[in-house]
């Protein structure tokens, strides 16, 4: 077998030259494609339908809170594992929304920087080096890096089309003991799907069969449109209760992408390791923002029915243009991204090329789907769009896409 090649000696080396040899772990993966498609549509004047983003404010309760904490001089750091006012702020409006989960602030809740910082938080606390994370795909493009950059080794399961549902077989046949955690995105980006409680129980039995967790992405609980059964919290299933790590954050529900506070709900053991790790990732989450945080836990039912309404109504309008101009979906049942068939659009089927040209013809920029599977040819007749977006917005882009059909 050929021997790696080796970093030359500082003797072999040019004067003033430095060694340019990346970590193996850096190298099994791109920058993300969602956050270039913004870049190009920034350059390209377009429409980002892309990156999931509001362009609509947050709810004048969350700035007034934060800018109250910034005028009163709240700018030290918090403690580490977020603000005793806002870990109590998130029990309590989990209790509320979900009665029988109760949550202990004090041992159980992780605040970060994101949820993004939370997912590898947890992978770094929880999975060791050698194990196996099963992820369903399409995928959101951040959980293979995790994996990854965290020892382990992703294991990929498909959710087959059209309604995206789990195929039990092909789910118990990826199961085995060097399986340490799977991961469940409910309400589900890219496809919109909603996990059924049928799915989850499913899960639950593998996990306690081989002893594995579930790690399950939440941020869009609030967005879902009366898909059947709704949106259920792993962490409310039984079998799943003390080996479920809930990651959430203020981003999509509070429209505060930008704020990056996020935290997790695990049982304390795991809690203890996961704060550990999210200590010294980033120390902790912007002190006036979880102030701002404290707030959004405080805003009623009402306002969490208005937004799915809003939602809905943004759905059905973008939904409406995607159809004519001659994409072809299933209606997602929450989140707010529209997974769409190219074929009819683009029939040689190269997804980078035809987002790339859609952005510099029409004006609008999505995601091409290679960028959510494992194999990207997978994804080639796909493409994501996504809708956080004002109405007069997405006026304008039904009008831009109106020229494809």
């Amino acid at each position: 077998m050929p021997s790696e090649p080796s970093e030359p000696s500082a003797a072999a080396r040019p004067a003033g030259t430095v060694p340019r040899r990346i970590s193996t772990k850096a190298g099994t993966f791109t920058e993300s494609v969602i956050r270039e498609m913004t870049r190009l549509c920034l350059a390209h004047g377009g429409i980002n339908l892309a990156q999931g983003f509001p362009d609509f404010p947050c709810p004048a309760e969350l700035k007034e809170a934060a800018k109250a904490a910034i005028d009163a001089d709240d700018n030290q750091y918090a403690i580490t594992w977020g603000a005793a006012a806002f870990r109590h702020a998130i029990a309590g409006k989990v209790a509320r929304t979900y009665p029988g989960w109760t949550i202990d602030p004090e041992t159980e809740i992780c605040v970060t920087c994101g949820s993004t910082e939370a997912m590898i938080a947890v992978m770094l606390a929880l999975v060791d080096p050698g194990e196996e994370v099963i992820m369903f795909e399409p995928f959101y493009e951040n959980y293979g890096p995790d994996a990854i950059l965290s020892g382990a080794r992703p294991r990929f399961v498909s959710l087959r089309g059209p309604d995206w549902s789990i195929d039990e077989a092909e789910l118990r046949a990826a199961f085995s003991d060097r399986v340490r955690a799977v991961v469940v995105n409910t309400p589900h980006n890219p496809t919109g799907k909603v996990f059924t409680r049928v799915e989850l129980e499913l899960i639950a039995e593998l996990c306690q069969r081989h002893d594995a967790l579930v790690i399950t992405d939440e941020i869009y609980e609030h967005i879902q449109f009366g898909g059947p059964g709704g949106h259920i919290p792993p962490a409310t299933v039984a079998g799943l209760e003390d080996r479920t790590v809930t990651v959430n954050a203020l981003s999509k529900t509070y429209a505060v992408t930008g704020w990056r506070v996020g935290w997790t709900i695990a049982p304390p053991v795991y809690t203890s390791a996961i704060r550990k790790v999210h200590d010294f990732l980033t120390v902790g989450a912007a002190a006036p923002l979880q102030a701002g945080g404290v707030a959004a836990m405080a805003l009623p039912q009402g306002y969490y029915d208005t937004t799915a309404a809003e939602y809905l109504e943004r759905r059905d309008l973008l939904c409406d243009a995607l159809a004519a101009a001659g994409f072809r979906f299933r209606l997602p049942d929450g989140a707010y991204y529209v997974m769409c068939d190219t074929r009819l659009l683009d029939p040689e089927g190269d997804d980078v090329a035809f987002a790339r040209r859609l952005l510099e013809t029409a004006g609008v920029a999505a995601v091409p789907g290679s960028s959510f599977f494992a194999d990207p040819s997978d994804g080639r007749h796909i493409l994501r769009f996504a809708f956080p977006k004002r109405l007069d917005t997405l006026r304008a882009a039904a009008d831009r896409l109106a020229v494809l059909g």
